[in-house]
């Protein structure tokens, strides 16, 4: 079986060269890129299993890329920050990623992240005995990695669409934000559970006809949330 394919986006050689260098040791094949328009060029020829994507970039910042990748295609991405700023990574989650980390990191802590991310994109490729979801206007098709509602297709980032099948499968059932980071994310994330409600306000406006009056995604106060129909 053909290793699974990273794409490395990073202006500091040193850091591009380290990351690349960790992949390979764990199996992984690599491709880098040293700035957005590489990137985007690199992303559409080398079609990689995932993409970890630094934000501070030469042409291109990591935002503008990745609001081209998601438009363009499915692959996870895991943003990088050189800021403890949390508008950074709250917009990085908004435009589409479906992770981030702050620099400095640990290689360790990277490679973990890689693995989880590869290991849910695998899980959610694979389930195509589980052929379909419907509730209410809302139509989930898993093996086809697609959803809609009222007949109108949803543009749906990975991590948006594996929340959404995770709660559809689970329907009427209340998940705290650290499950659902457990379950959906594929690791125990250490503290910030604002990733879950980033991508649940996300998910909101997309399949809800007034994201302030939700039919489907319901918050469960002092709980977590749950899918109803």
């Amino acid at each position: 079986m053909a290793a699974n394919k990273v794409l490395v986006v990073e202006d500091d050689a040193n850091l591009l060269e380290t990351i690349k260098y960790n992949l390979h040791k764990e199996g992984y094949g690599a491709v880098t890129a040293s700035d957005g328009e590489q990137a985007l060029e690199v992303a559409r020829k080398e079609k990689p299993d995932l993409v970890v994507l630094d934000i501070m970039l030469p042409k291109l910042d990591g935002f503008e890329v990745c609001r081209i990748l998601r438009k363009e295609m499915t692959v996870p991405i895991l943003m990088l920050t050189a800021k403890a700023d949390e508008t950074d990574k709250i917009v990085g989650l908004e435009i589409g990623a479906d992770d981030y980390m702050t620099k400095p990191f640990s290689m360790r802590e990277l490679l973990a992240r890689v693995r989880a991310m590869l290991r849910r994109a695998k899980l959610s490729s694979k389930s195509e005995e589980a052929t379909s979801i419907n509730i209410g206007n809302l139509a989930i098709d898993i093996a086809r990695h697609h959803a809609s509602l009222s007949g109108q297709a949803l543009e749906l980032s990975p991590k948006e669409f594996d929340l959404l099948v995770f709660l559809a499968s689970n329907k009427g059932l209340v998940f705290s934000r650290e499950q659902l980071l457990e379950k959906v994310w594929g690791y125990d994330f250490d503290g910030d559970t604002r990733t879950v409600d980033v991508h649940v306000r996300w998910l909101r406006q997309k399949i809800e006809a007034d994201s302030a009056r939700p039919r489907y995604l319901l918050t469960v106060r002092g709980t977590g949330y749950k899918l109803e129909g």
